[in-house]
């Protein structure tokens, strides 16, 4: 999908002069579809959907709903006009985010309270598939988070005078890897994610901003937890126990 957005001037003064440090603040996207960020919301609802009820504040397809109506919003108007209704569609966007998160946050104080109740009323095996649940929630939710705001989000990345840059990728500061000038698309900020649940520090991509580092340390703390239950549980299912 090509960005109308370079040929706009951006509203927060004129466009930055090319320099030798351009290939650090990263290309100009040519443009993203929304569809792999929609596809990832549409996984995450799903598993939420497989989350038992007692991992759920109220009726378990309640959450579901709220999102995919706030999807169904951001997929059907159009979120490439760079005007009032696309930063008003971001603010969406953003919400959609972070009720996500905030919903993947809870699952995961319910399932930690239902692993240290001496009674709970989920099976040792419940109790580990929900755990795979909300990390792979984890994993894709701050994947879609990475890519909302790194230099602005994938709108603002289209501008040539996009804002600095949140994330370092080994593209931008060795340009000459790539046939072309090159930008991070959705499936990189993914990869960043999945790396950063599974060795809990950034790897090959480094975060430049608080906000980032921020993020990625929500993440971490998160990843960390959902795996020390699903090894506890893992011991107490070997041990014989529930």
């Amino acid at each position: 999908m090509g960005c109308p957005l370079t040929r706009h001037r951006s509203r927060r003064g004129p466009a930055r002069e090319p320099g030798p440090t351009d290939s650090l603040w990263g290309a100009p996207s040519p443009g993203e579809s929304r569809w792999p960020g929609g596809i990832a919301v549409g996984i995450i609802i799903a598993l939420q959907m497989v989350l038992p009820e007692p991992l759920s504040f109220g009726p378990r397809i309640v959450l579901p709903i709220i999102e995919l109506v706030l999807l169904i919003t951001l997929v059907a108007a159009n979120p490439n006009r760079f005007d009032e209704e696309s930063r008003d569609l971001r603010i969406v966007s953003i919400g959609l985010i972070v009720v996500i998160s905030a919903a993947n946050a809870a699952a995961l104080g319910l399932l930690i309270g239902q692993l240290v109740r001496s009674s709970s009323p989920l099976a040792g095996s419940t109790l580990m598939y929900s755990a795979v649940a909300i990390w792979a929630t984890n994993i894709v939710t701050f994947g879609i988070w990475y890519w909302e705001i790194d230099r602005g989000g994938p709108i603002r990345r289209c501008m040539a005078d996009h804002p600095r840059p949140d994330f370092i990728f080994p593209q931008m500061e060795n340009p000459g890897v790539t046939d072309s000038p090159w930008s991070p698309v959705f499936f990189d900020y993914l990869y960043v994610s999945l790396t950063n649940s599974t060795a809990f520090s950034p790897t090959d991509t480094l975060p430049l901003t608080h906000r980032a580092k921020l993020l990625m340390s929500l993440q971490g703390v998160a990843s960390l937890a959902t795996i020390a239950i699903l090894a506890a549980r893992g011991v107490n299912i070997l041990n014989g126990s529930k």
